[in-house]
């Protein structure tokens, strides 16, 4: 059995992890970086959503580290890709001009920049990438992670990876279990948290849906695939509180819950203007075409695309049979089969069945573009997971911490331990536990330090979404930058508690090594308060 002695193990590479291995290398670390699908990037990539950003994006709020990842992507396209005049001198290009972020991109070329981001690392030597491997078992010895042990997720080969500092970057939280961290997934009773959103019992299973996205375009000929043979079944899925069945243009208002019927206007003309998004105002899922493109026509020289190229991340998507955590390997498949089938089922629907504005019946001309998410049945690699385990934490980020209408105003919410900062609405989409959308206006608020540091594991940290938030915080804690400030504070982190011999939970109530953290934070380019942003 190979093993390796690193100084930071980061097990998971999404978002949060790529953005954990850079922080410790840039801090002069060597790093093993594991993760279980073929391309790093998460959210990003190998799960083909592309970045849910608050409106200052362009301007602050937001680690160095990230925004070297968007200004890659955007060079990456001025490179390489034929774009017009226009949209290359476009300071803030963004090239599928989606409405639910200011760059929308295909997965393809996040995947680059990531590559190019990790190159200097991999080549020397101090960055050991393995790739796809997945946590199976873990050594804990007086509260401390000894090792890891991740076995490849096809030749079943397992590697134990051994080091002083162990982040968890996974999507779902996989090393708490494997260590024995305390954890909490689900939904937490109000008498618990005291959040005005929160379920009147506490659920483990009730979890916000995963959904398996697709990438698609439209171009001439039939290219209609084969009727699912669950087809069927899928059509007449209909959930209380949907106003319609799920294969439809129909879904709640996440706002106001009422049931609203969607638009997908198929390759625009090329001069419709483009409206950028506000989501204070407006969630831009009016229109699915327009909501979530990634490679708009009007972008590139004309002939470059033969059509728009389109991410349907949409409600109609989400998987709501059950949750893939804290289940047996076989209900697990299952769920993560179903939601696959559900995705597979509502394209067949919309190349079939969907009502057309001209009165027709489908577009048989929608054509699943596998190639640009690396997979042959042109599906992503992975679901989209909203949710995941999440540790008991010595600060726990309640709904009333960041709640605009529980704290009576929207100025940012402030922790003395800050570690980092974001912006987003509570956003919790449908929940396996039969919940509706649960949207609430969060103010802008900081990442504490306590929320990284677990009640009882010594040198574990949270690098993702497993962060000290509840069910309802989590809904503004997931989205792409906040995850890749939690994992880049985590990366630094760890190589602070090296150079100073300290542990992570040493930090938190010693004023002197936090000042001295929140400093190397700022020197890392890593922003740990807001400004005033009234008025922009």
């Amino acid at each position: 059995m190979r093993r390796l002695t690193t100084d930071v193990a980061v097990i998971g590479g999404g978002v949060g992890g790529v953005a954990a291995a850079l922080g410790a290398l840039r801090s002069g670390k060597r790093v093993v970086l594991s993760e279980e699908h073929d391309w790093l990037g998460g959210q990003l990539t190998s799960q083909a959503v592309p970045p849910d950003e608050h409106i200052w994006v362009e301007q602050f709020g937001i680690t160095a580290g990230y925004r070297e990842l968007r200004d890659g992507i955007r060079a990456y396209y001025r490179d390489f890709y034929p774009l017009t005049e226009d949209a290359r001198r476009d300071p803030h290009l963004n090239p599928g001009l989606g409405r639910v972020s200011r760059l929308c991109h295909e997965p393809r070329v996040a995947l680059a920049v990531i590559t190019q981001m990790l190159a200097p690392h991999i080549a020397s030597g101090r960055l050991v990438v393995l790739q796809p491997h997945a946590p199976v078992s873990a050594e804990v010895h007086d509260d401390v992670v000894t090792a890891v042990t991740l076995a490849h997720t096809r030749t079943h080969e397992q590697v134990v990876v051994s080091a002083p500092l162990v982040l968890d970057a996974t999507e779902t939280g996989e090393l708490l279990p494997l260590t024995g961290t305390e954890y909490i997934i689900g939904t937490e009773a109000h008498a618990r948290t005291g959040e005005p959103s929160a379920a009147e019992v506490a659920d483990p299973a009730n979890v916000q849906s995963i959904a398996w996205c697709f990438v698609f375009d439209h171009v001439d000929g039939d290219h209609t695939i084969d009727r699912p043979d669950d087809y069927d079944h899928w059509r007449r899925v209909q959930p209380d509180f949907w106003g319609d069945a799920m294969l439809s243009f129909t879904a709640p208002n996440p706002r106001t819950l009422v049931p609203e019927t969607r638009t997908l206007d198929v390759n625009p003309d090329l001069d419709a203007l483009h409206a950028p998004e506000d989501p204070r105002l407006d969630a831009g899922d009016t229109d699915l075409w327009r909501f979530r493109r990634i490679a708009a026509r009007q972008n590139f020289t004309p002939g470059a695309y033969e059509s728009d190229v389109v991410v349907a991340n949409w409600p109609q998507l989400d998987y709501l049979g059950g949750s893939i955590i804290d289940v047996d390997e076989e209900t697990r498949a299952t769920h993560l089969a179903a939601a696959k089938a559900q995705s597979r089922a509502y394209f067949y629907w919309l190349q079939t069945e969907a009502p057309r504005p001209d009165g027709g019946r489908g577009w048989p001309g929608l054509r699943l573009r596998g190639d640009l998410v690396g997979t042959d049945d042109g599906f992503a690699q992975a679901p989209y997971i909203r949710e995941s385990r999440r540790i008991v934490a010595r600060t726990t980020v309640v709904e009333q911490d960041v709640s605009v209408a529980v704290r009576g105003h929207g100025r940012p919410a402030v922790f003395p331990d800050s570690v980092g900062v974001g912006m987003y609405r509570i956003d919790l989409h449908p929940s396996t536990g039969g919940d509706n959308y649960i949207d609430v206006e969060c103010a802008p608020f900081e990442i504490p330090l306590g929320a990284l540091i677990p009640v009882r594991t010594k040198n574990l940290l949270p690098a993702a979404k497993n962060i000290g938030t509840t069910h309802i915080t989590n809904g503004a804690y997931r989205l792409h930058p906040v995850e890749w400030n939690i994992g880049e504070s985590a990366g630094v982190l760890a190589a602070f508690c090296i150079d100073h011999a300290v542990r992570p939970g040493d930090v938190l109530p010693d004023p002197e090594l936090l000042k001295r953290l929140q400093t190397r934070l700022i020197e890392a380019g890593i922003e740990i308060h807001w400004p005033d942003i009234v008025g922009y």
